[in-house]
Order: structure tokens, then C-alpha cells, then sequence
């Protein structure tokens, strides 16, 4: 399928690692025009040259931290036209509820919630004047299956299905599409630090450790196992084609059935 991405300019936040930069580099290798963000230049510099090495794509990349308006804005300052908004950036920490402070919730909404609110606020009126655009937030399944571990995560995820709802709602006919997309755990750089982590606080073998995690934190996968970030990228990037148009204000699983619900 061409998905006709060639010469669209596509920013990808939070894309130095793991899910964020499994995205880029696809689409990149669609034709797309990449933005890479992170909060460090040495990272962001390191994973545009990789997207370039690897895909023969084009890529450059804007060192700003989203998690405030100051950040937002500085990125903005830089991006000039954007075609595609891919709202990845997110933290996660696991803290049980009544020790999680008000610092806390605020951090994690700030980043998790603000940074997609603040740039589809600003590129959205740019791709309805266009009549063509993309918005999508990386959402997680922990939006509708709100794990204990971490409630203020969950709520920051459940959060951005309803602001990529509400978006599809205030452009509806316009051209531009909004959607959610949840994964499902997925070996990205952080979860693989927090399981190694774990694994070796509990003096266990890592990848017996990650078999029994998913089964004892997640028993409802379907795949028994961790998803790769190129299993995540490849519905965004799919989702971020001409091909895509009719899907609209929708929320899309790529969770590995963990998610029971038929709907």
C-alpha cells in the first residue's frame, strides 16, 4: 500500500527511543519529512542521523522539553509546517496511589496530557486552512484498564482518548483526522529498565522475569509476551496515510489482547 506520506512533514514527540523513534523511522521510510524531539541534543542529533542512516529518509531534529508551555513553545518557534502530530512524549512511574503527591500529578499531566493539548492547539488551524492533517496520541491500554500500580498514569491515558475525541469532533469535514492508538506492554527503553530493574532486585533471570510479569501484571495478553515497538509503529505510521482518511475520533488497540472488551 502507498500510503502517500512523501513530502509530508511529520513530528514525532518524544522520539530518541523505544516507541517514539520506532515511529519516525517508519515514516521516514514512507517518504515523510521527520521531526525528532527529545530533551537532550546529543540524543536528538543521534537518533535523526540513525533515522537518516537507516532509511535513506529524511530527518532532523528540535531539543525542547514538552512538559511546560516554555518547551512547547520553543519547538513550535522551529517546526515551522507540520503535516502529521504524533503526541508520544509520556513518563510513567509506578508509586501506589496515596503515596503519589500533588508534585506528582502534576508532572505527569503536565507532560502526558499538556504537551499533545498545546501543540495540536497550535497545528491544527495550520492543517484545517491545508485540508489535510493527521493528530495522534500514544495513548496506552492502561486508559481503560487503570492499573494500581500507577493510577495517575492511567488517568493521563484515559485522559488523551477523550482529548483525541473531542479534536476529531472540532474538525470533523475538515480533512484532518484525530485518533488514540493503546499499546499494551511493549519492550521500549523504559519498561525494559523497569523490568531489568525488578528482575534484578528479585535476583531472577531477566527474561523468565519478563514471562512471568506480563503473565502476573497483564494475564489477559493474548500474545504472552511483550510487543516490539515496530508492531506499535506500524499501525501509527498506517494510521498516518492517505489510506487512513475514513478512520476518525477512534481509539485503536495494539495492546495484544490485554484488553478484554469486544468494543
Amino acid at each position: 500500500m502507498d500510503l502517500r506520506l512523501d513530502g509530508k512533514r511529520a513530528l514525532v514527540t518524544g522520539s530518541t527511543a523505544g516507541i517514539g523513534f520506532a515511529i519516525a523511522e517508519g515514516l521516514a521510510r514512507e517518504g515523510a519529512v521527520v521531526v525528532v524531539n527529545g530533551r537532550t541534543e546529543r540524543r536528538v542529533a543521534e537518533a535523526a542521523d540513525a533515522i537518516v542512516r537507516e532509511t535513506g529518509g529524511t530527518a532532523t531534529g528540535i531539543t525542547a522539553d514538552l512538559g511546560t508551555a516554555k518547551g512547547v513553545d520553543a519547538l513550535l518557534d522551529q517546526a515551522g509546517r507540520i503535516d502529521i502530530l504524533v503526541n508520544n512524549v509520556g513518563i510513567f512511574e509506578p508509586v501506589e496511589f496515596s503515596n503519589i503527591s500533588d508534585e506528582a500529578w502534576q508532572t505527569i499531566f503536565d507532560v502526558n496530557v499538556m504537551s499533545g493539548v498545546r501543540l495540536s492547539r497550535a497545528l491544527v488551524p495550520g492543517m484545517v486552512e491545508r485540508g489535510w492533517g493527521r493528530i495522534i496520541f500514544i495513548s496506552s491500554e492502561s486508559g481503560v484498564q487503570i492499573p494500581a500500580e500507577m493510577v495517575h498514569y492511567g488517568v493521563t491515558k484515559t485522559a488523551q482518548l477523550a482529548l483525541s475525541r473531542g479534536i476529531a469532533e472540532s474538525v470533523a469535514g475538515t480533512g484532518v483526522t484525530s485518533n488514540a492508538v493503546l499499546p499494551g506492554p511493549t519492550r521500549s527503553d523504559g519498561v525494559v529498565d523497569f523490568v531489568e530493574k525488578l528482575a534484578s532486585e528479585q535476583k531472577a533471570d531477566k527474561e523468565t522475569f519478563e514471562r512471568d510479569f506480563v503473565k502476573t501484571m497483564r494475564p489477559s495478553s493474548l500474545i504472552g509476551r511483550f510487543a516490539e515497538t515496530e508492531e506499535v509503529a506500524n499501525l501509527v505510521v498506517f494510521l498516518c496515510g492517505e489510506g487512513s482518511s475514513a478512520i476518525t475520533g477512534a481509539s485503536l488497540r495494539v495492546d495484544g489482547g490485554v484488553v478484554r472488551s469486544i468494543v
